[in-house]
């Protein structure tokens, strides 16, 4: 019986936990609250992406899935309007990535030289780590993104904010296809950097 599945589950399930986490504190949601609905739905998605992953061979189109998901789940379960979902999941998971590739420089250098199960469980907890532990002592500083939830309404802004997303998914997904690690960040640090200064602009017009 192989292992295998196993530990990916386990660690994509803590891994995916800090994303959640991560975007609950950045925008400042009860995180527990909502804790059992999000791990079943995070559990769902990783045996998805195993499958993806090892029987389709289509792990590039596993994270693109992840963002869909989480975008239907804030709007669903934690009843965050549609905007605040898409710019809470998009920049969430800029920032996490980012944060990923970070600690993927430190520790290998490129992802190319993690050329083990082991390493990449490495990579995973580690990113977890650094997760709960900065974005726990964000949330009890009081820092993050809050929200006037009934003045979040579609406006043109936001229909070109839609458009954007679209193409930074679908950028995505190229660039996890050719693994150009240097590249990724920084589409994933300026598309953070945009959707952060626009939840700024967003919470002082709801002020």
């Amino acid at each position: 019986m192989s292992w295998e599945p196993v530990g990916f589950m386990f660690f994509s399930t803590i891994e995916t936990l800090a994303l959640y986490y991560l975007i609950m504190s950045l925008f400042r949601f009860k995180w527990r609250w909502y804790i059992w609905q999000a791990l079943f739905v995070i559990l769902l998605n990783n045996f998805q992406s195993y499958l993806l992953r090892n029987e389709l061979g289509m792990s590039n189109v596993a994270p693109l899935l992840l963002i869909l998901i989480f975008i239907f789940f804030f709007n669903a379960v934690v009843r965050m309007p549609l905007v605040l979902s898409v710019i809470a999941t998009i920049s969430g998971y800029a920032v996490f990535a980012v944060i990923q590739t970070i600690i993927v420089i430190l520790f290998f250098g490129s992802i190319s030289n993690i050329n083990s199960v082991m390493e990449g469980y490495f990579l995973q907890l580690m990113t977890a780590v650094v997760v709960f532990a900065a974005f726990s002592y964000f949330y009890r500083k009081g820092k993050g993104f809050t929200f006037d939830l009934n003045k979040l309404r579609f406006k043109l802004e936001d229909v070109l904010l839609a458009v954007l997303i679209v193409c930074f998914v679908i950028g995505v997904s190229v660039l996890l296809y050719f693994n150009d690690i240097l590249l990724n960040a920084v589409i994933f640090l300026v598309m953070s950097v945009f959707l952060l200064y626009y939840s700024t602009r967003k919470e002082r017009e709801d002020a």
